[in-house]
């Protein structure tokens, strides 16, 4: 991947990335004010302040607020954890919902939710177990099966498979373990609380900035792992710390917005494009573009059909399947050209 860096100067960067901050603004304002009910966010926002409940400052607080948090930290999660993904393995068609990640982390929150449904701040952490499993377990059968690019998806999708129908039998036996299963296999923002955010938000926030602390690193982990302990790297050691980064941000994403796909795939593609492949650049682009993008995706579900509404997860799956068919074919011809 590291081949086909693109040269953006760090001012143009910077340009680009305070473009993409009123952008994730701009979505997340209309998140607030946009739906099947029009909400005036002056008019909700001086009635917060002088203490006056009324029916716009209810869907703001307790409808729209918590949604708009969701779809902002959940995009900037998995995009940030997809660019990590990508690096590490120098795999361009890895992402949490092509490797496992996500199914992993989708089983562990459900066995949680199974075995204590009150202990919602230990679901997160639950969820980050369970997609690091995801993450070590599916290089591990890569690697000892060729570790090639395609080996990895496929490894991937298998044991996705099999982390999906361990979710299926969790709710098979303890129905009430996740209330609406539905769109928790779909992936969705509806019903989401500023509860349920803030474990997870205690998860995102330090990972992201830790990720954006090791940049360096990770651009010289993405040169691959024989070159990168050359350079002195301790390339291994390095790649858990890196996958369990991954883990964390995925798993808690999951934790509230359920097995939401393509996110960490096509964001971090879309801002390699814009700011080139220096790892602190396109992570930062990765959670700002990710966070917009997953923000104004679930917008569009509200507004289409209102006022009923599609699962987010729907939006990104006619988003990301076609992508994900274009990058295939993109990488099959460069291999034979």
């Amino acid at each position: 991947m590291r081949n086909l860096r693109t040269c953006c100067t760090p001012g143009r960067n910077k340009k680009i990335l305070a473009v993409l901050f009123l952008a994730a603004v701009l979505v997340g304002g209309l998140s607030l004010c946009l739906g099947a009910e029009p909400v005036s966010l002056p008019r909700a926002v001086g009635a917060i302040l002088s203490h006056q409940e009324t029916v716009e400052t209810r869907i703001l607080a307790y409808v729209r607020l918590p949604r708009t948090c969701a779809g902002l930290l959940a995009g900037a999660a998995l995009a940030c954890a997809g660019a990590i993904i990508q690096g590490v393995l120098a795999n361009p068609l890895a992402a949490p919902s092509t490797i496992g990640v996500n199914s992993g982390a989708g089983l562990a929150a459900a066995i949680c939710c199974a075995i204590n449904p009150g202990a919602v701040a230990a679901v997160p952490f639950a969820a980050l177990a369970g997609a690091f499993f995801g993450a070590v377990l599916v290089l591990t059968v890569a690697e000892r099966t060729g570790a090639s690019r395609l080996t990895l998806v496929l490894a991937g999708v298998a044991l996705s498979g099999m982390f999906g129908a361990g979710v299926d039998a969790v709710v098979t036996f303890v129905p009430e373990a996740l209330n609406g299963y539905s769109d928790f296999r779909i992936g969705g923002l509806s019903g989401v609380s500023m509860g349920r955010l803030f474990p997870a938000f205690c998860l995102i926030f330090p990972g992201i900035l830790i990720a954006l602390t090791l940049h360096n690193e990770l651009d010289v982990l993405s040169l691959g792992r024989e070159q990168a302990q050359s350079l002195g790297l301790a390339a291994g050691r390095l790649r858990l710390v890196f996958l369990g980064l991954a883990a964390a941000l995925a798993g808690a994403a999951v934790s509230f917005c359920g097995l939401l796909g393509f996110v960490g795939l096509v964001v971090p593609h879309m801002m390699r494009r814009l700011v080139g492949e220096e790892s602190g650049s396109l992570l930062a682009a990765s959670a700002l573009g990710g966070g917009a993008l997953l923000c104004g995706c679930d917008l569009v579900s509200r507004l289409v059909f209102a006022p009923y509404e599609l699962p987010v997860g729907i939006v990104m799956s006619l988003l990301g399947g076609p992508f994900f068919i274009w990058l295939l074919l993109r990488r099959r011809g460069e291999s034979h050209g």
